[in-house]
C-alpha cells in the first residue's frame, strides 16, 4: 500500500484496490490505510476519509456496492467516496536524522501528553497504535532532560514512571485544593478519557459512541451499554436522575426528542 502511494502519487480508494493484488481485499486496503493514518504517514483529501476509517467495519457500506447518490445519508461514511489519499512528506523525520518510525513515535508521545496530561504505561492499553512503552519512555525521558516536561509520582494507585506537561500538574493540585463537586457528568465511551477498567474499577466499556458512561467525583456510577443502563456503584443516586443523564444529558429540550 505504501509502495503504490509512493508511486502513483494520490489515489482514489478505487485505484488502490486495483494496483494491490488479486489476493488483497478492500477491507484489507482499509486496514492497510488506517495502520498508515494512525502512524501518520497518510492523509485523505478531506475528513471524510478519517471519518470513515473510524466507522466500524460491519457498518461500512460494501465497496463496490453503493451507488451514485453520495447525497444519501448511508453513504456518508462509504470509503468510496472519501477523495484521494496521498503520502505526507517526511521533512520531520530527514530533517533530525531520525527515521519515519522514530519520528512517528515521537509524535504520538507528544500527542499523548496533550490528550491525558499525565502520561504512565497503563494508559497504552487503551490505544491501537503500535508502540512499546519503552519506545515512548525514550521520547519522554529526553524530553524530562530538556526541561520541557516533568518525571515524578502523579496519579496514585499507579505503579511505574509517570511523565506529565507542567500545566497538568499545575491542574492536578488545584482539584485537591477545591471541594467536591456534586455534578454528575456524562461521558462519550469513544471519548479518548474513556479509562474505565482501565484507572477505574470494573469491567471495560467498548468504545462506541452510543455507549456513554456517568461520573461523579471522577468515579464511575452507570453505563449505558447497548441501550442497557448497568449500575458501576452502590451509591444511592435516583434510577431516574441516571437514567435521565445517561439518555438525555444536557441536550437542549427542542432537540431531546429527536434524541433515541
Amino acid at each position: 500500500m505504501f509502495d503504490a502511494l509512493q508511486s502513483g502519487g494520490a489515489l482514489f480508494f478505487g485505484e488502490l484496490v486495483s494496483r494491490t493484488d488479486k489476493s488483497v481485499l478492500p477491507s484489507q486496503v482499509e486496514e492497510a490505510l488506517s495502520q498508515l493514518a494512525a502512524l501518520g504517514l497518510v492523509t485523505s483529501d478531506s475528513f471524510d476519509g478519517l471519518r470513515a476509517l473510524l466507522v466500524p467495519s460491519n457498518k461500512r457500506p460494501t465497496f463496490g456496492r453503493t451507488t451514485a447518490k453520495r447525497r444519501r445519508r448511508t453513504n456518508l461514511a462509504s470509503i468510496e467516496f472519501a477523495g484521494r489519499w496521498s503520502l505526507l512528506p517526511r521533512s520531520v523525520g530527514a530533517s533530525n536524522g531520525a527515521g519515519p518510525r522514530e519520528a512517528a513515535v515521537e509524535k504520538f508521545a507528544r500527542v499523548l501528553l496533550r490528550r491525558y496530561g499525565v502520561v504512565f504505561r497503563r494508559l497504552l492499553e487503551r490505544e491501537s497504535f503500535p508502540v512499546t512503552w519503552y519506545e515512548l519512555g525514550r521520547v519522554y525521558r529526553r524530553s524530562e532532560a530538556r526541561g520541557e516536561i516533568r518525571g515524578g509520582y502523579f496519579v496514585g494507585g499507579v505503579s511505574g514512571e509517570q511523565f506529565a506537561l507542567p500545566e497538568a500538574i499545575g491542574l492536578l493540585r488545584s482539584i485537591r485544593k477545591s471541594s467536591s463537586n456534586e455534578d454528575l457528568n456524562t461521558l462519550s465511551a469513544a471519548d479518548p478519557l474513556n479509562l474505565q477498567g482501565i484507572l477505574t474499577p470494573g469491567t471495560r466499556i467498548p468504545a462506541f459512541t452510543s455507549n456513554r458512561i456517568l461520573f461523579r467525583h471522577g468515579l464511575p456510577l452507570a453505563a449505558l451499554e447497548s441501550r442497557e443502563i448497568r449500575k458501576l456503584s452502590d451509591d444511592q443516586i435516583p434510577d431516574l436522575q441516571i437514567e435521565n443523564a445517561l439518555r438525555i444529558g444536557k441536550l437542549r429540550p427542542s432537540l431531546r426528542p429527536y434524541y433515541k
